[in-house]
């Protein structure tokens, strides 16, 4: 049986900037392994460490395109909005979509982070 979730894994150019990035956003710290430096890992926080992994040629995912398409997003609640946009936006984030603008039931925005990978800022 499968205990736990140990980490979810981000392709990336770059591992450094992109956790410095994530640690920032969800107040966690970077934690880099001698051993292995195109793995970098995020912990600290409430949930599951995320971890960026270098992979050469890396192209972005594109959404909603689908020439790169993603595959997987990350959901994260928030208790203000607008507040949590303009941190993720001040740290290198850019809005994909202000779905809670475009229909009324949504809950939800939708960004990339610095290499491209969406994920969701989500009030409830």
């Amino acid at each position: 049986m499968i205990r736990k979730l140990q980490a979810v894994a981000l392709d990336c150019a770059d591992p450094v900037r992109l956790a410095e990035f994530w640690a920032e956003l969800l107040g966690g710290r970077v934690v880099k392994h001698p051993e292995d430096p195109d793995w970098v890992e995020v912990h600290g926080f409430e949930g599951t460490p995320l971890a960026c992994q270098r992979v050469d040629d890396y192209r972005p995912p594109q959404w909603p395109g689908q020439e790169h398409p993603q595959q997987l997003h990350l959901d994260f609640d928030v208790d203000d909005l607008d507040g949590e946009e303009q941190r993720a936006l001040a740290l290198g984030a850019t809005v994909l979509e202000r779905s809670d603008q475009l229909r009324p039931e949504a809950n939800w925005r939708v960004y990339a982070d610095p290499a491209g990978h969406p994920f969701c800022l989500c009030f409830h």
